[in-house]
C-alpha cells in the first residue's frame, strides 16, 4: 500500500504532492513500482495537526482519485479518512477501501456508511486524538499489546453491529498512533498475537518517528530526520511481514516490495520446509 499525502503538513512529505498534478504523477509512479494499493489522504494526522473540514478534504482527494483511475483504470485505491462524508464521496469516485485511522470511532456514521457502500475497510487502533498524544500517560511494555488487541476486538464488534461484514474489515495496530517511542516495539514484537482476532493485518511503520529516535541513540534528544529513516523503515516493515502482516503501508514502494519478497520467501521456507512447524 503506497502512501500518498495530498496535504501541506504531513510529517514525512507534507506539501510534496499537495497539487493534484503532483499527486497523480506520484500515484502512477507508485503503481508502476509495484504498489498493489494507493492510499490517498487529504488530512494529516501527525501530532498537533489541525483538522480540516470534510469539504476541504474532498476537494483535495477526489480530483486525484478520479484522475488516477482515468489514467489507469482498475487501479485499487484506498481513501485515508475518518469522515463518513469523505468516505462516501471517495467510494463513489472509485475508491474501493476506506482506511480509517480512528477505527470507525471518530465519526459515528462511518461504520454504517461503509456497510452501505460495501467497501473494504482498514480499522486502525488509535489511542486518543493526536492533540492528546504528547500528554498521555506512558504505557508499560506489557500493557501495549493487550490494549491494542482489546481495542481492535471492540472495533471489530462495533463494525459488525453496524452491519459491516466481517470479511470486509482488516485491522491495523496503529504504530505511532498514541503509542510513543519505545512503546511501539512490544507491539511489533508481539503482532502475531493479533492474528487471533481472525482478520488480516495492515502495518504502517514507514518513516515513523520512533524509528528515528532509536537510530539517534539513547543520548540524543531528537529523532533522526525523516529522510534518514529509509533503512530502518525497511527493517521494521520486514519484521512486520514476518510477524503476520498481509499489507504494509509504505512511502518508498520499490525497496519495500523487494524486502517483502524476501520476507515472503522466508515465510514460505518456514511453512513448508519444516514438517513440525509447517
Amino acid at each position: 500500500m503506497g502512501v500518498l499525502n495530498v496535504t501541506p503538513d504531513s510529517f514525512s512529505d507534507g506539501g510534496m504532492f499537495f497539487s493534484a498534478k503532483a499527486a497523480v504523477e506520484r500515484a502512477l509512479e507508485m503503481l508502476e513500482e509495484g504498489a498493489a494499493i494507493v492510499d490517498i489522504g487529504g488530512e494529516s494526522t501527525r501530532p498537533g495537526a489541525q483538522p480540516v473540514s470534510a469539504q476541504e478534504e474532498m476537494d483535495r482527494v477526489l480530483p486525484v482519485i478520479e484522475a488516477v483511475l482515468g489514467a489507469r483504470a482498475g487501479s485499487l485505491i484506498s481513501v485515508d479518512t475518518y469522515k463518513a462524508e469523505t468516505a462516501r464521496a471517495a467510494v463513489r469516485a472509485g475508491a474501493e477501501i476506506v482506511n480509517d485511522v480512528s477505527g470507525l470511532v471518530w465519526d459515528a456514521a462511518m461504520a454504517a456508511v461503509c456497510a452501505e457502500l460495501h467497501c473494504g475497510v482498514v480499522a486502525m487502533h488509535t489511542r486518543g486524538r493526536p492533540s492528546a498524544w504528547k500528554t498521555q500517560p506512558r504505557l508499560d511494555p506489557d500493557e501495549v499489546l493487550p490494549l491494542v488487541r482489546d481495542g481492535l476486538q471492540q472495533q471489530l464488534e462495533q463494525a459488525q453491529a453496524a452491519g459491516l461484514e466481517r470479511e470486509r474489515v482488516v485491522l491495523d495496530p496503529g504504530f505511532g498512533f498514541g503509542k510513543v517511542g519505545e512503546e511501539n516495539y512490544p507491539l511489533l514484537a508481539g503482532m502475531d498475537e493479533l492474528l487471533a482476532l481472525g482478520r488480516p493485518l495492515v502495518a504502517g511503520l514507514s518513516r515513523k518517528s520512533f524509528l528515528g529516535r532509536t537510530l539517534a541513540g539513547p543520548n540524543s534528544s531528537a529523532a533522526l530526520p525523516v529522510g534518514e529513516r529509509g533503512n530502518a523503515s525497511l527493517a521494521a516493515t520486514t519484521a512486520a511481514i514476518l510477524a503476520g502482516a498481509s499489507v504494509v503501508r509504505v512511502h518508498d514502494v520499490r525497496p519495500a516490495l523487494e524486502a517483502a519478497r524476501i520476507a515472503d520467501a522466508i515465510l514460505a521456507a518456514d511453512r513448508f520446509g519444516d514438517p513440525v512447524r509447517g
